[in-house]
């Protein structure tokens, strides 16, 4: 399992720099202690019968010590700056290559900032290129190793991966779904009081709707000063065998599938937003998303174009990653060898979302059998063992979760609603 900040990116460099300059200042102290050190090896042995009382070639060693760990301090800082610079590259790369396709001026601000960084350093360039590789190599890791089933399979995923491969699933800023959804009606199947709030991200994937029949759950948190902030939770597709592009009463299908990959406003996305205005949602609330496989995209469009201010999304397997802003924070879990996830093409080069934004990957069934047709590794419980293994990694960024959900467990009341959608 790899967590990292999202694409080719392993850290935010603010972050690193922000590692750099704690090193420095150690480095100084390190510096100081070693002046002391050696300051008072000189006055020991200059001292008539002082150096009995002291070890004093033990005390020249530690100072060598730490003139030793003050030039591995030294070391660290030029490396660690140099690869937040690379990351930074990368970063400005990739938004540069997304304003340049919308004709916006900012590209060429963007690209002069590269060049600057690349007067300071001229390998920067260079490196940037083989981390960008590096995780071109890296990302569709295991999903050319599938049961072959009579030569049927292979095709089906690697196909995905080279759909994936040509950016389609990274979603520009300012996008927006075009069209008219076809009408759906939504319907409260559940209620119930969950007596706070997700516990981890695992127990979090774990909350999708279960009523029969139901493929949102929005969850309504009264916070001790009287505002509402909502939790909406998301199932993946219902229905995915073929003729489903055509439509039919299940809105979270194939034709939905097409529609939102392709920039078309789904009736999936439309049932989604009617059931947060059921649940009591207005626009300016607070709402955060927790999706499996086609409801990344919704979970994208709503934290991208919505009236909702989405501030945290937790992905599974999602075909899509959208291009967010840095107060946005998204919490993605992808398996390589997933044929959905391998859609979105593992993403943008240079991340997404905030500097706490988290992208956990792994292989999510390395055993080649028949449980690949099933597409054993795109299913939820496949993505909850990876989130079990998140919330135990002890990552900053996982751990940072936490307060997320310690803030909803504030609230004075909770209130949740399982709600089942369907095309007229």
């Amino acid at each position: 399992m790899e967590i990292d900040h999202g694409g080719a990116i392993c850290v935010d460099p603010e972050s690193l720099r922000e590692v750099a300059a704690r090193l420095a200042a150690l480095a100084t102290d390190i510096d100081g202690a070693r002046s002391s050190i050696m300051r008072a090896h000189r006055i020991i042995v200059d001292a008539p019968g002082a150096g009995e009382q002291v070890d004093t070639v033990a005390l020249w060693a530690s100072g060598e010590r730490a003139e030793e760990l003050r030039s591995e301090c030294d070391s660290a800082v030029i490396g660690i700056r140099l690869m937040a610079d690379v990351y930074e590259y990368v970063e400005l790369q990739a938004e540069a290559d997304a304003l340049a396709l919308a004709h916006d001026a900012g590209a060429d601000v963007l690209r002069r900032r590269m060049e600057r960084l690349a007067d300071g350093d001229a390998r920067i360039p260079d490196m940037a290129t083989l981390l960008v590789q590096g995780w071109k190599d890296e990302r569709f890791r295991g999903l050319d190793s599938q049961f072959n089933l009579g030569g049927l399979l292979a095709p089906l995923f690697l196909g995905a991966g080279a759909v994936g491969a040509t950016g389609l699933g990274v979603i520009p800023a300012g996008s927006r779904l075009t069209g008219t959804a076809d009408p759906v009606s939504v319907t409260p199947v559940r209620t119930s009081s969950p007596s706070g709030a997700p516990a981890g991200a695992a127990d979090a994937l774990r909350r999708m709707p279960s009523a029969a029949g139901a493929q949102v759950a929005v969850e309504k948190y009264t916070m001790p000063g009287g505002e509402a902030r909502y939790v909406t939770y998301l199932s993946g597709t219902q229905n995915a065998w073929p003729q489903s592009l055509l439509g039919g009463k299940e809105p979270w299908d194939m034709k939905s599938n097409r529609e939102l990959y392709t920039g078309r406003r789904s009736s999936s996305y439309q049932a989604t937003l009617d059931a947060l205005a059921a649940a009591g949602a207005k626009p300016g609330d607070e709402v955060d998303v927790v999706a499996h496989s086609q409801s990344g995209m919704i979970a994208a469009h709503l934290a991208m174009e919505s009236d909702y201010d989405v501030k945290v999304q937790i992905t599974a397997g999602s075909p899509v990653e959208p291009a967010l802003d840095d107060d946005q924070t998204i919490v993605q879990f992808r398996h390589t060898d997933d044929l959905v996830s391998s859609l979105a093409g593992g993403g943008s080069p240079g991340g997404t979302g905030s500097a706490d934004s988290v992208t956990v990957t792994r292989e999510g069934d390395p055993r080649d059998g028949i449980q690949d047709a099933g597409l054993e590794t795109h299913q939820l419980r496949t993505y909850i063992e990876t989130a079990e293994m998140a919330d135990a990694s002890g990552d900053p960024r996982i751990e940072a979760l936490g307060e997320f959900w310690a803030d909803l467990d504030e609230a004075v009341e909770v209130e949740r609603t399982e709600y089942r959608a369907t095309r007229d």
